[in-house]
């Protein structure tokens, strides 16, 4: 399996070669909020697309990581640990943390 810092290089790479944007994080992040968007409404729809959709998320997500110095594939490991560890309790039919 190909390691997510790995691709997060190449669509920085891919960005560069292509002249797209590599350096303004605002501009990147409401592309982030359109691709949600476009993926939301596929779904929604039940569109063929959807899961071309998701990709053009994790793309933008990726990307916006690389520029940013961010190791993603670390972060999520993380974050997946500290969720694991979390305790909720089950209020009015919603999951509340109650530790962690």
């Amino acid at each position: 399996m190909v390691e997510l810092k790995k691709i997060q290089k190449d669509i920085y790479e891919n960005k560069v070669k292509h002249g797209f944007n590599v350096t303004d994080l605002k501009e990147e992040f409401c592309y982030l909020y359109g691709e949600v968007s476009e993926a939301y409404m596929a779904w929604l729809k039940g569109k063929d697309d959807y899961g071309e959709e998701l990709a053009d998320v994790a793309i933008f997500l990726l990307g916006i990581s690389e520029i940013s110095g961010i190791d993603l594939e670390k972060e999520i490991l993380h974050k997946m640990d500290k969720n694991k560890k979390r305790k909720y309790e089950l209020k009015n039919g919603v999951p509340i943390r109650i530790e962690g």
